[in-house]
C-alpha cells in the first residue's frame, strides 16, 4: 500500500511538473518580451510570440483529449512532453519574430497535449473527496508559476540572454517525462471513438482567420479592403460550417450537449472572458513597466509578482471553498474584485507610482485567482468518467480561445490607439522622429537606447504608450463585466461528496 501511493505521488510530481512548465512558459516570456522585442524589432507583431503559442495549443486541446480517451492518457502526455521540448530547444536559437513566432507554436501543439490530459489523469487517480485538495493544488501551480515565471524569465534575461528562458524548460520536461514513463501504469481499457477532424480544422481555421482580420486591419490593410473583408467572410463560413459539422459528428470536437448542463455552460463562458481579461494584464503591465518607467525586464517580472501572489492566495482558497460555497457565490466575489482591478488599471498615468500600481497588481490577481481552480472544478463536476475528458479538454479549449482572441483584440486595440497618440504628439513638427516609430521598436523599449533620445520626444513617445495601454485596460472591462454576468448561470450547486461516480 505504501509502495503504491508513493508511486502515486511520483505520478503526481511529474504531472505537476508537466503543468508547470507548460503554464510558467507564457509568464517568463511575458516578462522578457520588451527585452525581446528589443532585441529583434517587430513591436507592431510582438503579440503573435504569445497567440501563436496558444493558438496551437488550443488547437491540440480537444484532439489530444479525444485520442488520450482512445489509445490512452499516458502516451500523448508523453508526446506533448517531448514535443514541447522541442519547440522551447528551437526558441532559444530564433533570430527573429517570425522564428520565434513559428517555434512557439511548436510549443504549443505540445502544452495542448500536457494540460487537459493531466487534469485528466488527476481525476482519474483520485477519488471525489480528495479532488477538492487537487483542485486547489492545481490552482496553486498555476499560481506558482505566475510566480516564478517573470522573477526567472526577468533574471535570466538581464544576466544571462532571453534566449535561456526557454532552455530552462528542458530539465523539468526531462524530470516529467522519466516519473511519467516510470511511475504511471494506466488501465489498457480505453473509449473507441471517432476523431471529429472536420470540427478540428473548421473550428481552428476560423479563429485564424478572425485573428488575422484584428491583426492586419487597420496595420497592413484597410479595413474596408479586399484582403480584410475576405478573412472576416472565411471567419464567418468557417464558423458555421463548423457549427452544422458538429451536429452531424458522432464524436463532436465540443459537444453541444453538455452545454445543456447549467453548471458547465455557464463555467466554460465565464472562463471565457476571464482568460481575455487577464491576459490584457499580463501582457501590458510589464510593457507599460518596461515602456513608460523604464528600467530593466526585471523590473517589470517585480512589478508583476503581487498580482500573481494574489492569484495564488485566492486560488488555494476558492479550492477551500468549493465544499462550503456555491460555486455562483465564490465567483461572484471573484467577479467583484476583477471589475475593481480594471478600473483601478483604468486610471493609472505615467506619475502613477509603482507602490499604486503594485496594489492595483493585487486587486487584480486576488480577482483571477479564483478562476484557476474554481472553474475547472465546476467544469467536471456534472460528468462522470466516461465524459470527464471531453468535459476538461473543452473548458480548457474555451478559456484558450478567449485567451487567444483577447490578446489578438487588445493587441490591435492597443497598437492602433499608440500609432494614433503618437502622430498627434507629432503634428505639425514635420516627419515622425526614427525614434517615435513603429520601425525602431529599441528605441521604446531598450532602456539603454532610450538615454539617447532626447528628453522631450521621450516624453512623447512615453505619454503615448500610456495612453495606449490605460485605453486598452478600460476596454478590458468589457470581458470582465460579461464574465460578471455570465456567474449568475452558475446556479446554487457546490462539491458534494458522493460515491457515485457515474
Amino acid at each position: 500500500m505504501v509502495a503504491k501511493e508513493s508511486k502515486l505521488g511520483f505520478v503526481v510530481v511529474g504531472l505537476l511538473l508537466g503543468i508547470l512548465m507548460a503554464s510558467m512558459d507564457n509568464t517568463i516570456v511575458v516578462t522578457a518580451m520588451g527585452t525581446i522585442v528589443g532585441d529583434l524589432g517587430g513591436l507592431d507583431s510582438f503579440v503573435w510570440v504569445v497567440s501563436a503559442y496558444m493558438v496551437a495549443e488550443m488547437s491540440g486541446m480537444p484532439i489530444f483529449g479525444k485520442l488520450s480517451d482512445m489509445y490512452g492518457r499516458k502516451r500523448f502526455f508523453v508526446f506533448g512532453l517531448l514535443l514541447f521540448m522541442a519547440g522551447s530547444a528551437l526558441c532559444g536559437t530564433s533570430q527573429n519574430i517570425t522564428q520565434l513566432s513559428i517555434y512557439r507554436a511548436i510549443q504549443g501543439i505540445g502544452g495542448g497535449a500536457l494540460v487537459p490530459i493531466a487534469f485528466t489523469i488527476m481525476f482519474d487517480l483520485f477519488p471525489p473527496e480528495k479532488r477538492g485538495k487537487m483542485g486547489g493544488m492545481f490552482g496553486a501551480v498555476f499560481g506558482l508559476s505566475s510566480i516564478f515565471g517573470p522573477l526567472l524569465g526577468a533574471y535570466i534575461t538581464d544576466h544571462i540572454s532571453w534566449h535561456w528562458i526557454f532552455y530552462i524548460n528542458l530539465p523539468l520536461g526531462i524530470l516529467s517525462f522519466i516519473l511519467i514513463a516510470v511511475f504511471y501504469k494506466e488501465s489498457p481499457v480505453h473509449q473507441k471513438q471517432s476523431i471529429d477532424w472536420w470540427g478540428a480544422a473548421t473550428l481552428i481555421g476560423a479563429v485564424v482567420c478572425l485573428m488575422f482580420a484584428l491583426e492586419l486591419g487597420g496595420q497592413k490593410y484597410a479595413w474596408d479592403s479586399t484582403n480584410i473583408i475576405s478573412l472576416f467572410a472565411g471567419f464567418a463560413v468557417l464558423f458555421l460550417v463548423f457549427l452544422f459539422v458538429e451536429t452531424k459528428a458522432k464524436d463532436p470536437i465540443i459537444s453541444f450537449s453538455m452545454f445543456k448542463n447549467r453548471l458547465f455552460c455557464g463555467s466554460t463562458l465565464v472562463g471565457l472572458f476571464y482568460g481575455a481579461a487577464f491576459m490584457a494584464a499580463t501582457v501590458y503591465i510589464p510593457i507599460f513597466v518596461q515602456g513608460v518607467y523604464g528600467g530593466s525586464a526585471t523590473n517589470s517580472g517585480l512589478i508583476l509578482l503581487p498580482m500573481m501572489l494574489g492569484s495564488v492566495v485566492t486560488a488555494q482558497v476558492g479550492g477551500f471553498l468549493t465544499s462550503k460555497m456555491s460555486y455562483r457565490n465564490i465567483m461572484f466575489l471573484s467577479g467583484v474584485i476583477l471589475i475593481s482591478g480594471f478600473l483601478l488599471l483604468s486610471s493609472i498615468t505615467p506619475d502613477t507610482s509603482r507602490a499604486l500600481l503594485t496594489v492595483y497588481m493585487i486587486v487584480v490577481g486576488l480577482g483571477v485567482g479564483f478562476s484557476f481552480s474554481v472553474l475547472s472544478m465546476a467544469a467536471i463536476h456534472p460528468f462522470g468518467m466516461m465524459q470527464r475528458g471531453s468535459a476538461t479538454s473543452t473548458s480548457n479549449f474555451i478559456r484558450s480561445l478567449g485567451m487567444t482572441i483577447g490578446i489578438t483584440i487588445f493587441g490591435t486595440i492597443q497598437r492602433n490607439n499608440f500609432k494614433a497618440k503618437l502622430e498627434d504628439a507629432f503634428a505639425g513638427m514635420g516627419p515622425m522622429p526614427k525614434s517615435a516609430s513603429f520601425g525602431d521598436s529599441r528605441a521604446l523599449l531598450s532602456e539603454q537606447a532610450r538615454s539617447h533620445i532626447p528628453a522631450q520626444i521621450l516624453s512623447k513617445i512615453t505619454d503615448a504608450l500610456s495612453s495606449s495601454i490605460v485605453h486598452t485596460f478600460t476596454w478590458a472591462l468589457v470581458p470582465a463585466c460579461l464574465a460578471f454576468l455570465l456567474i449568475f448561470i452558475l446556479g446554487k450547486e457546490r462539491m458534494v461528496y458522493t460515491k457515485n461516480e457515474g
